[in-house]
């Protein structure tokens, strides 16, 4: 049988040239059944290399930022629950369908889309637009962690207590209104403006350390995987330490029970609620990096007989999994920092109820507990006197609820840049502790960083010969095309376009882009003849409740979500939140005309290439017909039409002949084998008969 032998190092690979043809996408067996590649295709040195790799790419900064905001908004335990459901039944299937594609195929996005059928190429370089679109600003966050990494190394903490302003000799105004971490975040490290209207000037500082993160990213990937994975072996690792850490000693504070408690306590109403299926959806959607290419490419240099079923189960448990670590990490901080402001609010109302009583105020409401101790006095005891007589003792005298402090949900950006440094500025030796947490989401970063730079680079480098042959150039090439692109948030006004290209540049044509990989897969090129692709990689056949998954369920699903994102955007109405200088305050804005028309031009851009492709193909296809054949009907070079051999045309792979140039016949290129059925080149007499059973094979 023409099976593809395991990659490795020295196999040679055929990068496609411009002028050649599209199907010529796969390796084919030589004469004596070695596939005939490049010295160029790099291949993982090991599994542990391929899994690290795909596990940091997937764990990202959004399963300790994202995953538990999520929890923490839409019943804790509840939501977990209904994630572990659609997990299952979407995630994995479509997640084991993309690294099947990748390793069976071996190509980039656009290989692996082109060689089901040329129609389908546009699903690939929307791939890539969407990995662009993310490797911009994701990097800005990496040189945000970057800003704050270096102030980590002083004592105190930069944000710990507000500055004073040098000419009232007075603590400054907008930080004694809100916080000092709020103030640092906002004031100093990005010298945010009032709006999104108001550009400002550049942000230097920020400017240095974005170009920091490009170079970084630019030397780790500079000799492709062969170097990154090397890289991998730390940035996918050290921050499983630094979370088991953090939760050792999260642990052990005050308050940190409480938080775990409001984590899991499932609040199963929430089912009920469309708005919380669709956050759940996106987030499995995104958790996976489905969409983006990368998982393909990442796969598309494993060994063909690599069981990917079994790494689609593990890789998917890994990360969820992570997504637990990393929410018990961030409530039993939040419920720690929840006490301390409830204790904090206790003493302040009972400094208030003593100055009262210095007075000589002696009411009949008057607390039980001993106010001149605040610390003897509980927040459940405190809550009890309230509940009695808090209507009696006036307006300045509040309630202190735990409860409600936790309620208070700092999602994104704002719970590692606000929520965790003013937890870290209460740990004795906090230096070293907000250095530990701002070097793992460096690291957390990188390794997602990585895999999408690689949902870019190996399909353009599959598909275009001379940019195969530059490697080295390409990457930092566009690297630096990230940099120059990436000023536009590196402005005072550079965060509300992070939040821009975090909400919409990457959603919709993300969710686009699986939906046609889903209709490409199960309704193109069949989910029997994909089955029996993998029937043949694995050497055992999965269930087939995969068939059904990715024909109906997966598919429904993901229109669904579609669906609902698109009448969100449309009744809701793009908004954003803006921090207003002079109430020290956040507030939700309306994003003006032109930054609707941005947004438009970001989702149109990226999901464009999809019906380009289409067309292109199509009128390419129609053009080539109507050309006059020449001398008397010569070979056809635009499309190369497959039929099915017969059993007794089957040529085994030993005894398998290669044609020679000098024939006037190039090497073939050879699908990965379905079952028992192989394929053969149609002569040209043949493709005119051939092209409507060609057209119903596939089902375009």
């Amino acid at each position: 049988m023409m099976e593809k032998s395991s990659l490795n190092g020295t196999e040679d690979r055929s990068w496609l040239g411009e002028g050649q043809s599209e199907t010529q996408l796969t390796t084919i067996p030589g004469a004596d059944g070695a596939e005939t590649n490049d010295d160029d295709r790099p291949a993982w040195d090991s599994k542990i290399q391929y899994v690290l790799a795909q596990v940091g790419f997937s764990v990202g900064l959004g399963n300790v930022w994202r995953f538990p905001y999520l929890c923490h908004q839409n019943g804790g335990g509840a939501f977990m629950l209904l994630y572990v459901f659609l997990l299952l039944i979407v995630g994995v299937p479509l997640f084991f369908m993309e690294l099947a594609a990748g390793q069976s195929i071996r190509q980039g996005s656009i290989g692996v889309w082109k060689h089901i059928s040329p129609k389908l190429a546009g699903i690939g370089y929307s791939s890539c637009m969407v990995c662009f679109y993310v490797a911009l600003y994701y990097n800005v966050i990496i040189a945000w962690s970057l800003f704050y990494m270096g102030n980590s190394f002083q004592y105190p903490l930069p944000w710990q207590h507000c500055p004073t302003d040098v000419t009232t000799n007075e603590t400054v105004k907008e930080c004694a209104s809100s916080s000092p971490t709020s103030y640092f975040w906002f004031r100093k490290a990005l010298n945010i403006t009032n709006s999104i209207e108001e550009s400002g000037e550049f942000n230097g500082i920020m400017t240095g350390c974005l170009l920091a993160a490009w170079a970084i990213v630019s030397l780790a990937m500079i000799k492709g995987i062969k170097s990154s994975a090397k890289v991998m072996y730390f940035s996918s690792v050290f921050p499983y330490v630094v979370l088991f850490i953090f939760l050792i000693r999260g642990l052990m504070l005050d308050g940190a029970m409480e938080g775990v408690t409001y984590m899991f306590y499932p609040k199963l109403e929430i089912w009920g609620n469309v708005q919380v299926w669709r956050q759940a959806a996106t987030q499995v959607f995104f958790a996976l990096g489905l969409g983006y290419g990368s998982v393909i490419a990442y796969s598309s240099y494993n060994p063909v007989h690599n069981n990917c079923h079994r790494d689609a189960l593990m890789v998917s448990a890994i990360n969820f999994m992570t997504s637990v670590l990393a929410s018990l990490v961030v409530f039993v901080v939040l419920g720690f920092r929840a006490k301390n402001i409830a204790l904090r609010c206790v003493a302040k109302n009972l400094g208030l109820l003593n100055l009262v009583a210095s007075n000589g105020s002696n009411q009949h409401w008057w607390p039980w507990f001993n106010m001149t101790n605040p610390d003897s006095v509980s927040i459940p005891e405190y809550r009890e006197w309230y509940s009695h007589y808090g209507s009696m003792v006036g307006p300045k005298i509040t309630d202190c609820s735990l409860e409600e402090e936790m309620n208070k949900g700092v999602e994104g950006t704002g719970l590692a840049f606000i929520a965790f440094t003013e937890v870290m500025a209460l740990f004795p030796a906090s230096p070293f502790w907000s250095t530990l947490f701002f070097l793992m989401l460096l690291n957390l970063g990188l390794s997602t960083m990585f895999g999408t730079m690689q949902g870019i680079l190996t399909p353009l480098m599959d598909n275009f010969s001379l940019l195969g042959r530059h490697r080295t150039l390409l990457t930092v090439s566009s690297c630096a095309l990230g940099f120059v692109i990436g000023l536009l948030f590196t402005q005072r006004s550079g965060n509300y376009f992070v939040a821009m290209f975090d909400d919409y540049s990457a959603t919709l044509p993300l969710v686009i882009v699986v939906i046609f990989e889903t209709i490409s897969v199960a309704w193109v090129y069949g989910t029997d003849r994909f089955l029996d692709d993998i029937e043949v990689m694995l050497k055992w056949r999965p269930p087939v409740v995969y068939k059904y998954l990715w024909k109906y369920v997966c598919l429904l699903a993901m229109i669904s979500l579609l669906a609902a994102s698109l009448l969100r955007m449309v009744f809701k109405g793009p908004t954003y939140t803006a921090w207003n200088q002079s109430t020290a305050s956040e507030m939700t804005l309306e994003y003006p005309g032109w930054a609707l028309a941005m947004i438009v031009m970001l989702i149109v851009v990226a999901s464009l290439p999809v019906p380009i492709g289409y067309i292109h193909s199509r009128l390419k296809n129609r053009r080539v017909r109507n050309a006059p054949s020449q001398e008397g009907g010569g070979q056809e070079m635009h499309r190369e039409l497959y039929t099915k051999c017969s059993s007794t045309d089957q040529l085994d792979s030993n005894t398998h002949r290669v044609p020679s140039e000098e024939e006037g016949v190039h090497p073939r290129p050879a699908f990965l084998l379905m079952g028992s059925e192989h394929y053969r080149l149609l002569p040209q007499q043949e493709e005119e008969e051939e092209e409507d059973e060609e057209e119903q094979d596939t089902g375009l």
